[in-house]
């Protein structure tokens, strides 16, 4: 049964299982794929993304071939398991509020879940490597972190897939968890995911999305406040490449006094066809006194021939706040930034990496992981090569 619950408080360290409704006027929330009509293109939800290029994930006809990897290497203090749809963890974080959410949650068989015992504090990251063989796959994963926990969870997607999965992050009373989702796959891959964060009292929860692969990228982060004083800070970085589909769709659900969310995505375009949408939805109901929120999108379009939709929207039922404010720009890659660089005798290949590695730098240091960093500096960069070339 569909339906569409507000979410619930903590009591006694626990997180209550909430279930939000979304900003858009009479949005369905429910485990079962039924609920959901197929979509035809014409919805708001489902105006931006080209159906056809989804490979049936959005009206039943995709089954299930497998094909798709998944290995976790964790240190000391985190339990990972293998659990099944009955497992209360499951579904816990909120429901599915698509089709293709829903079809992921009634089509996987098997769930991993991740747990970091209470007054645990990882010195190194947690790493899920999620590789794709071919074929197509549904999935479901659960991280759960318990009170006064502190944790950095590294998502790897790489290979070639369809895939369709919903990710759930359990953040309990005084914790912090910082998620890296990277979106790495061969140009062939589609991948649809909604990422649920339930935030518990006083936690900080911190998403860093970074999209590169995928001939389409659909992903749906949503954040939820199961009780008082929760922060989250969601930043995203994707470089849409030709004929690239890359659309995030956020949303922050703030219905719990005296909680905080910051947003900042940016994103780079290049090459015929290239197409990047961004949706950043935040609602401060009418309970949400002391709300502190944010949202920023910024994108640099390299090249002709690309294209950016970038809709942020603020909803607010109450006037006792702190603060709300969202921003949105696209702009070209402008002339009169190379000159200046060039007068100073930097080459003009070497002038554009310097302004784009510019552009994303603030958003790939809020990772903390230096040899990740790394890497996706070097993806940028190859990525700028590869158009120059």
């Amino acid at each position: 049964m569909a339906e569409t619950i507000p979410a619930g408080s903590t009591t006694d360290g626990a997180i209550q299982v909430g279930q939000p409704t979304d900003a858009r006027v009479g949005a369905i929330a429910s485990y079962d794929v039924a609920d959901f009509p197929v979509p035809h293109g014409r919805e708001e939800e489902w105006r931006f993304t080209p159906l056809e290029r989804l490979r049936g994930l959005h009206d039943g006809t995709a089954k299930a071939t497998g094909g798709l990897r998944v290995d976790v290497s964790a240190p000391e203090g985190v339990t990972v398991e293998t659990v099944d749809r009955t497992d209360p963890r499951v579904g816990k974080a909120g429901k599915p509020v698509d089709r293709v959410a829903a079809q992921a949650y009634s089509s996987f068989e098997k769930a991993s879940v991740v747990s970091v015992a209470k007054e645990t504090v990882l010195t190194e990251p947690v790493r899920i490597s999620v590789h794709g063989e071919g074929g197509t796959a549904y999935g479901h994963q659960v991280v759960e972190v318990g009170a006064f926990a502190e944790a950095v969870v590294v998502i790897d997607h790489t290979g070639d897939a369809t895939l369709a999965a919903n990710v759930e992050f359990l953040v309990g009373d005084g914790a912090k968890l910082t998620v890296v989702s990277i979106q790495d796959w061969d140009d062939t891959a589609v991948h649809a995911g909604q990422h649920t964060a339930l935030v518990g009292r006083d936690a900080t929860f911190k998403s860093v999305v970074v999209t590169f692969g995928g001939t389409l990228v659909r992903l749906h982060p949503r954040v939820i406040y199961g009780a008082p004083g929760g922060e989250a800070e969601l930043y995203g970085l994707y470089f849409t490449d030709n004929g690239q589909h890359q659309e995030h769709r956020l949303f922050i659900d703030h219905d719990t006094p005296h909680c905080r969310s910051n947003v900042a995505y940016k994103g780079a375009l290049q090459g015929k066809d290239a197409h990047a949408v961004w949706i950043g939805d935040v609602l401060i109901r009418a309970a949400a006194e002391g709300t502190d929120t944010y949202e920023l999108n910024r994108n640099l379009v390299l090249t002709d021939g690309a294209r950016v939709d970038s809709v942020p929207n603020l909803e607010i039922e109450t006037g006792e706040i702190v603060g709300a404010g969202h921003a949105s720009a696209t702009g070209r890659f402008e002339d009169e930034q190379l000159f200046y660089l060039m007068a100073r005798g930097i080459p003009a290949d070497e002038a554009r990496r310097l302004v784009v590695r510019g552009f994303f730098a603030e958003l790939v240091q809020q990772i903390g992981l230096p040899e990740l960093e790394e890497r996706l500096i070097a993806k940028i960069e190859a990525e700028l090569e590869a158009s120059v070339a």
